[in-house]
């Protein structure tokens, strides 16, 4: 074999670094593993695993000095917890009556923040390894049972000292995995959005828009956890090293993110006028090999090697130009040269995209345009995180609901375990917390993987425990398997409950004969999902049709702050700074969420849902709005025409006005008239004259744009009333 050259071997090195936690993982249980056989207390296995376990649950993003706080206060709740179970085990209400109590409260701890949320369900989760714990020493005595404790914060203690120091080791690692996730959906996104310019008659236009709201949603939670992770390294302060690049990297993809977004006009339109040509072929080919370098810049990422633009793109932009100038010498209509005019925006904004992903060469140099701070979403102090909390403790609040409906649930489970089996029935309140999900999709999706996991799970014990009776490899086994938990558990849950199953008998084993719990496993993990599935059916369900209204509000108030913010820069020039990058960022992430409910609706039962397809119609218009929008961002720069700035400020202020009162109507149930009948039309009409009459390509450009939003307004105003419409026919029929 050839040794490794000094590249390649840094190339393993940072391959292995990619693979964190499940690496820290190994690290953690092979450790605790070997620690217990050379002691000769294989009975510590169990407890330190589940407490290394919960505490890797517990972690999130953060710098090393962030991750050692967050430690802290995590094995400050794992010690309340595990002694508070200890304590109230043999008092069956005492024990019911906290764990409710803390399920619901530390739920709702979740509305402070990602990492309190971390902490909060991880918490839990120890809870109930507690039990779990203390339920299999059986008839040990109290002085032994007393070890469980302080062996669940050992182990969590021991993962997170090899969590501190992969931070401190590593700090920048986490931020160039999420700027690769993050360049990778985009060029996906980018690459699908290319499909919307073939110039085919027929095509279902409206589906694919609804697929490239769904794809822009991922691409606004990649940009959201791409800019929490940077921030939470560099704060307010100015990064240096990598960490500059890294930043640089993100307002780059922010700026593609827009440009990408943007639609300039009708694509139905665009493809009948132009059927017999190839122009639109060209733009798809421009806009799909931006895709491709938007991929090849996150493999550039990951193998930290300088970003080379190829000449692909520049000669197919060429070609591009020629094209439209050959077109433009055939047109010989005035729809045709509008059409024509709009192509040539696109054009433009394409150059300019791809002088964007040149830029990713140089990200560290990006000046001028730009201010490069980013806005910081934690809680500021202490009485913020209570008035977040606060805010969240009503019953229109989805997080409310869940915190009651889990608390209510783990309720239901204890009194149907003391029912069946009181010795041996934890592993149900287990099930029911890991399956109880915020909405009725993810908990069925949940109940059916949850159970043929751990059916997987036992068929593959049984196996192993028939085939390897040696204690050494069964712990070799249990080790694989809490790896390949953390390894899968965000993408294959089905895959990630068979592993934890798995590990679960092989440690059990250890200690006496995991065969006797197979068979109560499995009913135990049905019963628990059954509990879970019932809850979120039964106990104040969530359904996605009651925050419709909610949500198409936010997302009408978000695209009336983007295009306010759009407006200034083409009065005062184009500059990124902050107040327009938050606007941008608030419309696309109300924008997603609208995406999200929608198709969390379309997994609800259908009795809950009759009118979903008019939320459908009107999750599509306000993302082509906010295409249009984009549009207008792209494209601004300072007007010099006084005449052309006036009637933009006119037009712009009407559809923000406008938006607004589409927002009040869709929170009061009731979408009222304009209240200037006559402002509307009059500015419409005006808009379409300037676009007839305008010489100035940037003109005509803005003009056409405000037209389609124009548009789109009285579209979305028509889907909400048609939604309002059934809404109040239904709010006496539908169940509770």
């Amino acid at each position: 074999m050839l040794p490794l050259s000094p590249d390649a071997l840094r190339q393993r090195l940072r391959s292995f670094a990619s693979r964190a936690q499940p690496v820290r993982i190994l690290l953690t249980l092979g450790s605790l593993m070997a620690g217990c056989a050379w002691t000769g207390h294989p009975d510590a296995v169990i407890p330190l695993f589940l407490g290394a376990i919960a505490s890797a649950l517990a972690e999130t993003d953060d710098s090393w000095r962030g991750r050692l706080r967050a430690q802290v206060v995590t094995l400050g709740c794992f010690a309340a917890i595990a002694f508070a179970v200890e304590a109230a085990f043999s008092l069956p209400l005492l024990f019911i009556a906290g764990l409710a109590l803390a399920a619901f409260c530390l739920t709702m701890l979740g509305a402070v923040g990602a990492r309190y949320k971390a902490i909060a369900y991880a918490t839990l989760i120890l809870a109930m390894y507690a039990t779990l714990g203390i339920e299999n020493l059986g008839s040990h005595g109290v002085v032994q049972r007393g070890r469980e404790p302080l062996l669940l914060l050992a182990g969590a203690a021991w993962y997170g000292v090899f969590s501190v120091l992969w931070c401190a080791a590593f700090p920048a690692q986490p931020v160039q995995a999420r700027l690769v996730t993050l360049f990778t959906v985009l060029g996906s996104f980018v690459r699908f959005k290319a499909s919307l310019f073939e110039p085919l008659r027929g095509i279902d236009i409206e589906r694919k828009r609804l697929a490239l709201a769904q794809l822009n949603a991922e691409v606004v939670a990649e940009l959201n956890a791409a800019k929490e992770s940077i921030f939470l390294r560099i704060g307010a302060r100015a990064p240096t090293g990598r960490l500059s690049r890294y930043r640089g990297l993100y307002l780059i993809a922010q700026d593609v993110h827009e440009r990408a977004s943007s639609s300039h006009d009708d694509y139905n339109a665009l493809a009948d006028a132009f059927f017999h040509s190839d122009l639109l072929y060209r733009c798809q080919r421009v806009l799909g090999l931006q895709g491709l370098a938007c991929q090849r810049l996150a493999d550039s990422i990951a193998r930290r090697e300088p970003f080379e633009v190829g000449p692909e793109t520049v000669q197919a932009l060429a070609d591009l130009r020629s094209a439209i100038e050959h077109e433009r010498a055939r047109a010989d209509t005035p729809a045709r040269l509008a059409l024509l005019a709009s192509v040539e925006a696109l054009a433009r904004n394409l150059a300019l995209l791809d002088g964007q992903l040149s830029g990713a060469s140089q990200p560290s140099a990006r000046a001028g345009r730009t201010e490069m701070g980013l806005f910081d979403r934690s809680p500021r102090s202490w009485r913020d995180a209570v008035e977040r909390v606060r805010r969240q403790l009503t019953t229109r609040s989805a997080l409310f609901r869940h915190a009651l409906r889990l608390s209510i649930a783990l309720v239901a489970g204890y009194g149907v375990m003391r029912a069946i089996h009181p010795a041996q029935g934890y592993w149900i309140l287990l099930t029911t917390l890991f399956v109880c999900q915020q909405t009725y999709g993810d908990t069925i999706s949940r109940m059916g993987q949850r159970i043929a996991g751990t059916a997987l799970g036992v068929v593959a014990g049984w196996a192993l425990l028939q085939l390897f009776p040696q204690p050494l490899v069964q712990s070799v086994i249990a080790v694989a398997a809490g790896v390949l938990f953390f390894a899968t558990r965000a993408t294959r849950y089905l895959l990630a409950t068979a592993s934890m199953t798995l590990l679960v008998l092989m440690c059990f084993n250890q200690v006496g004969d995991s065969g006797v719990l197979l068979v109560p496993r499995l009913v135990d993990t049905a019963i628990g999902s059954a509990i879970a599935g019932l809850a979120v059916l039964l106990v104040l369900p969530h359904w996605q049709a009651r925050r419709i209204n909610e949500l198409a509000a936010a997302a009408m108030r978000g695209h009336a702050g983007y295009l306010r913010q759009i407006v200034g820069q083409y009065r005062t020039g184009a500059r990124d700074h902050l107040d327009y990058r938050l606007a941008r960022r608030n419309d696309h992430n109300a924008d997603a969420a609208l995406s999200t409910a929608v198709s969390d609706m379309f997994r609800e039962p259908g009795y809950v849902r009759p009118r979903a397809g008019v939320a459908l119609r009107f999750l599509i218009r306000s993302h082509t709005l906010l295409s249009y929008l984009s549009a207008l961002g792209a494209h601004r720069a300072a007007l010099p025409d006084s005449a052309q700035m006036a009637l933009l400020q006119t037009a712009a202020e009407g559809a923000i006005a406008a938006l607004e009162g589409l927002a009040a109507g869709l929170e009061k149930g009731l979408i009222e008239a304009p209240g200037d009948a006559a402002a509307e039309p009059a500015a419409r009409a005006a808009l379409a004259q300037a676009v007839a009459t305008s010489n100035d390509p940037q003109a005509r450009t803005l003009h056409t744009e405000l037209g389609l939003i124009w548009l789109q307004i009285d579209a979305l105003r028509t889907h909400a009333r048609e939604w309002l419409q059934s809404e109040g026919s239904e709010t006496t029929s539908a169940p509770a």
